[in-house]
C-alpha cells in the first residue's frame, strides 16, 4: 500500500490526462488500488428520483446481474448510498455503515438483497455535481473490512477524486431523460411513494406507508418513531396492523412484496 500523497505520479497524470475519455474510470480505479487493494469498482450515477446509470464497473458477468441489473430494478431505492444522494450530504469518502440506519444489518434490504453481493465491506466516493446530480464511486473488498490506516490514505486523495470525477462527469445531468421528480421532506423520493402507494393500494394509510419505508431501510421501532414523532409502541402496533392488512407474516414478504411491486410498476411505465 503506497501512502496517497507519495503515490505514483504516472498514474495521477494519467488519470488527468484521461478526464473526459472512456478509459478513465479504469484508470482512477487503478490509481486507487496504489493505495489499497479492493476487487470492484462500480460508479453509479443519480439525479433524484430517477433510476441510477452504470457509468463503469468491472464485475464478472455472473456479479454484474446482482450489483447492477437487479439493483436497478428497486433495491436502490433502500440503499444508504442513494439515499445520501436525496439530501444535503458533502462530498467525501463513506463507509457504508457511516450512512446506514440503526438496524440495517438486521434489516430485509440487508439480508434479502446485499448479503447476496458477498462483501465484506463497501466504501464510496460521493462527489455533487452541477444540477442536482451525484456520483458515488463504490470501493468493494470481499475477504476483510478496509483498515482505518487505509480509510486515512484514500481521504488524503480525496481532493484529486473530487475534482478529476468533476471534471470528467460534469455535464452528467443531460443523460437524464426523464423529468425530475420532487424529494419529499423526509427524504422518500417519488419513486419509492409510487411503489409503495401501489404496494399497499387500497389498503394502508399514508402512515402506514411510512413506517413500511423506513423499516424496509432497516431503522428501528425506536428510530422509525423518532423520525416520525410518534412512540416506538405506536410504530410495532403500525407494523402488526400492515402485516394483517396483507395476509403477511415477516419482514421478509414485506421486502418481496415491495420488489415485486416495483418491478411490475417499473415495467408498466416502461423503465
Amino acid at each position: 500500500m503506497k501512502n496517497a500523497l507519495t503515490l505514483d505520479m504516472a498514474a495521477t497524470g494519467k488519470l488527468i490526462s484521461t478526464i473526459g475519455q472512456g478509459v478513465f474510470a479504469a484508470d482512477l480505479s487503478a490509481a486507487l488500488k496504489e493505495i489499497a487493494a479492493f476487487e470492484y469498482m462500480v460508479v453509479f450515477g443519480y439525479l433524484g428520483s430517477r433510476r441510477p446509470l452504470d457509468l463503469y464497473d468491472d464485475f464478472p458477468r455472473g456479479k454484474r446481474k446482482i450489483f447492477v441489473e437487479d439493483y436497478q430494478e428497486g433495491p436502490y431505492l433502500l440503499d444508504p448510498y442513494y439515499t445520501a444522494t436525496t439530501k444535503p450530504t458533502e462530498s467525501g469518502l463513506y463507509r457504508l455503515r457511516d450512512l446506514a440506519p440503526d438496524r440495517f444489518y438486521q434489516g430485509e434490504y440487508f439480508r434479502s438483497y446485499y448479503i447476496q453481493t458477498g462483501l465484506a465491506e463497501e466504501i464510496a466516493f460521493l462527489i455533487n455535481l452541477p444540477e442536482g446530480a451525484v456520483v458515488t464511486v463504490s470501493l468493494m473488498r470481499t475477504a476483510k473490512a478496509f483498515s482505518a490506516r487505509e480509510m486515512r490514505e484514500m481521504r488524503k486523495y480525496l481532493p484529486v477524486v473530487l475534482a478529476a470525477c468533476r471534471k470528467h462527469w460534469n455535464d452528467l445531468a443531460l443523460n437524464f431523460s426523464a423529468p425530475l421528480e420532487p424529494v419529499s421532506e423526509k427524504g422518500s423520493d417519488r419513486s419509492l411513494e409510487l411503489a409503495l402507494r401501489e404496494f399497499g393500494k387500497g389498503l394502508l394509510t399514508p402512515r402506514e406507508r411510512e413506517v413500511v419505508e423506513f423499516t424496509l431501510k432497516g431503522h428501528s421501532a425506536v428510530a422509525v418513531g423518532e423520525i416520525l414523532d410518534i412512540s416506538p409502541g405506536t410504530v410495532r402496533i403500525h407494523r402488526r396492523n400492515i402485516y394483517s392488512k396483507l395476509r403477511i407474516r415477516s419482514q421478509g414478504e414485506l421486502f418481496s412484496g415491495f420488489i415485486e411491486t416495483m418491478l411490475k410498476s417499473a415495467g408498466r411505465r416502461g423503465v
